[in-house]
């Protein structure tokens, strides 16, 4: 009793480090907004994730210097830190060196959004393998919406409570004809009110929203146990509606990572379904990577891995103890 005890002790310890690892790592991208509004003469936005009280270490710099004095104005909203440098005779803006400092040492993304005074516009992302750019016009042959398919990917791809979702619903109905109906309807559903939301049609607390995610995550978990699988309930039966229902939250989830950025100005659709599909694309990924990794630990053990009791719990526990961990904070911060 005691040796069992200690082994869910070390499993919950790690669990809950994983936990505030996962916590820690902020996702959401930064913004750098430049309008040149005159020959030697720009506004430059600066927007910073917040991850409780505590700002991510990042800072950008222009090769001119003009980010390295003090900004005009500065504000601190929920989520994010604000600051504003109005640079008048300045260095010119065109080829100009932008580098965010610190980004490799995140798996956030800065998206930079460059306006020219003569209507000329483009947006990259700078990731932590790429922390600097050269500023120039010849660069915004229109808006370069991909950057927002990368972004797409990325945030799927290092969102660990939509990853754990899948993989939850994923091990739930197996690999099959129901599983394509559920991440069909999970599609569909996350699909339109991302749209929704990231075009300003609806407003929903995002505090509120990621508890309510962890809560879909948790409620997968305890779908996973052997005494709920046995008792053939709705999940079983219609894995398709809980899919499509928790992925209208869910969708409201991934507008966050554009809500504070925006979408691009005469831009919007393009961007929104680029995003989009980044996200499908990311979540197709990691779907084919379980299969993979599912059929070769099959063909190793000769699927005796998967008959054990241990197999049947383990990702029931896993999964609901990290959502479970997930949901107190969450509802705590909304509170």
């Amino acid at each position: 009793m005691m040796r069992f005890a200690l082994r869910w002790l070390a499993l919950f310890l790690a669990i809950g480090a994983f936990a505030h690892g996962a916590a820690a790592h902020e996702v959401r991208p930064a913004l750098v907004q430049i309008r040149e509004v005159g020959a030697r003469d720009y506004d430059v936005v600066w927007k910073r994730p917040v991850v409780g009280d505590m700002a991510l270490r990042l800072k950008p710099h222009l090769s001119g210097g003009a980010l390295d004095k003090p900004p005009t104005f500065e504000q601190v909203a929920p989520g994010y830190v604000t600051r504003i440098w109005q640079v008048r005779g300045s260095a010119a803006l065109e080829g100009q060196t932008l580098e965010v400092e610190g980004l490799s040492d995140t798996v956030t993304d800065v998206v930079v959004r460059v306006s020219f005074r003569d209507g000329r516009t483009f947006d990259q992302v700078l990731k932590p393998t790429k922390q600097q750019m050269t500023i120039s016009r010849a660069r915004s042959a229109g808006m370069a919406v991909p950057a927002y398919l990368l972004l797409g990917i990325e945030h799927i791809l290092i969102g660990f409570d939509h990853l754990l979702f899948v993989l939850g619903l994923t091990l739930l109905i197996g690999f099959n004809w129901k599983l394509v109906k559920a991440i069909t309807g999970f599609t569909a559903a996350h699909s339109i009110t991302l749209a929704l939301a990231a075009l300003g049609y609806v407003h929903f607390p995002s505090d509120a929203i990621e508890a309510l995610v962890a809560l879909s995550i948790l409620f997968v978990a305890v779908e996973l146990l052997p005494a709920r699988r046995r008792a053939n309930g709705v999940t079983q039966r219609r894995p398709w509606l809980v899919a499509l229902v928790f992925g209208l939250l869910h969708g409201l989830a991934f507008a966050g990572a554009l809500a504070e950025i925006g979408l691009p100005p005469e831009a919007e659709l393009p961007a929104l379904l680029m995003f989009n599909a980044g996200v499908e694309i990311g979540q197709l990924l990691f779907i084919g990577a379980l299969l993979a990794v599912v059929s070769v630990t099959s063909h190793l053990t000769e699927g005796t891995v998967y008959k054990s009791r241990w197999a049947a719990l383990a990702p029931a526990y896993f999964i609901g103890t990290l959502s479970s961990y997930w949901l107190i904070e969450r509802t705590l911060a909304a509170i």
